[in-house]
């Protein structure tokens, strides 16, 4: 679900994706309904299929990864390594909703949808850095 580009499709904000699977290969991300012009590039920094794959996306790192637990169970950590301070409340926010759909995705159930907004604005009165350019918004 991490490192195969049709299962990150059901989860992650880029819905079209392509990765050059090897350290240093080229990932597109492309498809997000909050900037439908945009396609944006990024290098894979660290790769270990199915478990890890670790990747530049804009000024960002990206972490995913797995670790398999008793009973069948799997903990997955997502590192986010940012840019810029102020765009922590807009991406806490973001991943809430990816991370959902990703536990969905896990159970083989149907996500459940969510608005992004309320979580930011629980993000920003928690006092998480905020500021930064949100897609989609002018």
């Amino acid at each position: 679900m991490v490192s195969d580009p049709e299962e990150l499709a059901h989860w992650f904000p880029s819905p079209e994706i392509t990765i050059d699977l090897a350290v240093g290969g080229a990932i597109t991300f492309s498809g997000d309904p909050n900037m439908p012009d945009a396609t944006s590039t990024g290098r894979v920094i660290d790769l270990a299929p199915p478990r890890r794959l670790a990747f530049t996306w804009g000024g960002d790192e990206l972490h995913f990864d797995l670790e398999p637990l008793a009973g069948g169970r799997t903990r997955f950590v997502l590192t986010n390594v940012l840019e810029a301070r102020n765009a922590a409340a807009r991406n806490a926010a973001g991943w809430d909703l990816c991370l959902s759909a990703l536990d969905a995705l896990a159970e083989d159930r149907a996500a459940e949808p969510g608005e992004w907004k309320p979580r930011y604005d629980e993000y920003v009165a928690a006092g998480l850095p905020s500021g930064a350019e949100i897609p989609g918004q002018a």
